[in-house]
């Protein structure tokens, strides 16, 4: 469950690349760059006796955004094996039976549109639609973000709902451990207007 929030990640990276190319003039198209090393993908699951805090790797992040019609192109990829929640066991099980990241290393977010208008500075909320690939299957979702804007640079904060099981993935829960079916993915990213 752990590893289905840090996929959704990149969506959440996207949204926030997104959002930076409403600063742009109306009759330009927008172009962005995500970088992994300010890119932080993280995931929240609650179960009876604690809540699993956990990350994963963003690998790439491109956007393109036209200001003029909401249209948005470009893929964030997340390494799905590189879900970590702090227990090698908890792990295992994560990789080996829920993500089956052997099977399905990537998890992909595609965005197509972006609802909402950008400031060209400081603070904006917007909303970023797309569809996010999971487990060898694409899903449609709406990510709320907020956006800060800062020349060319956009700060970008995103926080949503993955409904694992409903999208076909395995609840771990056993007579001990009862999990949620749901995880929290959180993204905080910095998106960079490119040339």
């Amino acid at each position: 469950m752990i590893r289905v929030m840090r996929l959704c990640l990149p969506f959440c990276a996207a949204a926030l690349l997104l959002v930076a190319g409403d600063s742009i003039p109306a009759r330009t198209a927008g172009s962005f760059v995500i970088d992994p090393a300010q890119t932080k993908v993280e995931f929240t699951l609650s179960d009876v006796l604690h809540t699993v805090h956990g990350t994963f790797q963003l690998t790439s992040g491109t956007l393109r955004f036209d200001p003029a019609t909401g249209t948005a192109s470009g893929e964030l990829v997340v390494d799905a094996k590189s879900g970590d929640s702090g227990s090698k066991a908890r792990d295992k099980r994560m990789h080996a039976n829920i993500l089956e990241s052997d099977k399905y290393p990537q998890i992909a977010f595609r965005p197509d549109r972006i609802e909402g208008k950008l400031a060209p500075e400081g603070k904006s909320q917007v909303q970023l639609h797309g569809m996010f690939s999971i487990h060898g299957a694409e899903h449609e979702i709406t990510v709320p973000a907020l956006v800060e804007s800062a020349g060319s640079q956009y700060s970008i904060n995103a926080t949503f709902a993955v409904p694992y099981v409903k999208w076909g993935m395995k609840n771990p829960s056993n007579l001990i451990l009862r999990v949620g079916d749901t995880v929290e993915i959180s993204v905080h990213t910095i998106a960079t207007a490119g040339k």
